[in-house]
C-alpha cells in the first residue's frame, strides 16, 4: 500500500509541476511545539488549510491538539495557550498523525520556515511508524526573500521590504490583518493569507508554473530562518 501511494503521490507531483501557480492545490500548514529542539520537543497541535485556485477554503481544514510527549513549560504555554491538564485529554501525537497525512494528500505544502514543521513531522512520523511525507514543499519567507531581491518584470513597485522574518511582521507589511499569538489553526489562515498575496505577484516575476515556484521557495533556503546558521541579513 505505501509503495503504491508513494508512486501515486510522485505522479500527481508530476502533474502539476507544469501548472500555473495559481491553478495547483496547496496544504497550508502550522504546528504548535513544546520548543525548538527536534531531539528534546514534540508537537504540541496541527493545524492546516485548503488553497486551490488561489482561494483558501475555509472549510476545508485540520485542526488537532496532541499530548505532548515533551513536558510543556510555562514559555510554551504562554506561546499557545494549552495547558498540561488539556493536553492530558488529547489523544498521543501518533493519533492524530495519520488524519494529518490524509488532509495533506499530495498537495504542496505551505508553511512558514516549514523546515521547523518538518523536522518534528519527520521524528513524530519515524516514531509511529507511518510513512514519511513526500509532498512537494515550499517555505513563505524563502518565496518573500526571493521575490523581494528581485525586481518584477513590470514598472509597478517591489514588494515592501521586512528586516524581521516572523510571521506578524510579514503579515502586516502585506496588509494581512494578524495578532501576535500562536494557534496552529490560525497562524495556517495568515500563512495561507501571506501566500495569497505572494501568489498573485509571481506573475510580475516571471514565475509561471509550479516547478519555478518550488525552486525558488524550498524550505530552509531563507536567511534568518531559526535552524539555519545563516544570519538574518
Amino acid at each position: 500500500m505505501w509503495p503504491f501511494r508513494r508512486r501515486a503521490s510522485a505522479e500527481r507531483e508530476r502533474r502539476s509541476e507544469l501548472l500555473p501557480p495559481a491553478e495547483a492545490r496547496y496544504a497550508v500548514i502550522d504546528s504548535e511545539l513544546t520548543g525548538l529542539d527536534p531531539q528534546r520537543d514534540s508537537i504540541v497541535s496541527l493545524g492546516g488549510l485548503r488553497v486551490a485556485h488561489g482561494r483558501i477554503d475555509l472549510g476545508d481544514r485540520f485542526y488537532e491538539e496532541a499530548r505532548p510527549a515533551a513536558a510543556l513549560t510555562p514559555t510554551s504555554i504562554v506561546l499557545h495557550g494549552i495547558t498540561p491538564e488539556e493536553a492530558r485529554g488529547r489523544p498521543d501525537i501518533g493519533g492524530i498523525l495519520a488524519g494529518f497525512a490524509a488532509f495533506c494528500g499530495g498537495d504542496i505544502l505551505v508553511g512558514h520556515f516549514l523546515e521547523i514543521d518538518l523536522h518534528f513531522l519527520r521524528k513524530e512520523l519515524a516514531s509511529s511508524g507511518l510513512p514519511a511525507l513526500e509532498n512537494p514543499a515550499l517555505d513563505t519567507w524563502a518565496l518573500y526573500e526571493w521575490l523581494a531581491s528581485r525586481q518584477p518584470q513590470d514598472a509597478g513597485p517591489d514588494l515592501p521590504r521586512v528586516r524581521e522574518p516572523r510571521l506578524p511582521e510579514l503579515a502586516q507589511a502585506l496588509g494581512v490583518p494578524c495578532r501576535d499569538a500562536h494557534n496552529a489553526l490560525d497562524d495556517a489562515f495568515v500563512t495561507a493569507q501571506v501566500f495569497q498575496r505572494l501568489l498573485h505577484c509571481l506573475p510580475r516575476w516571471g514565475i509561471g508554473t509550479t516547478d519555478a515556484l518550488l525552486r525558488i521557495a524550498a524550505p530552509g533556503r531563507g536567511n534568518g530562518h531559526p535552524l539555519s546558521p545563516i544570519p538574518l541579513a
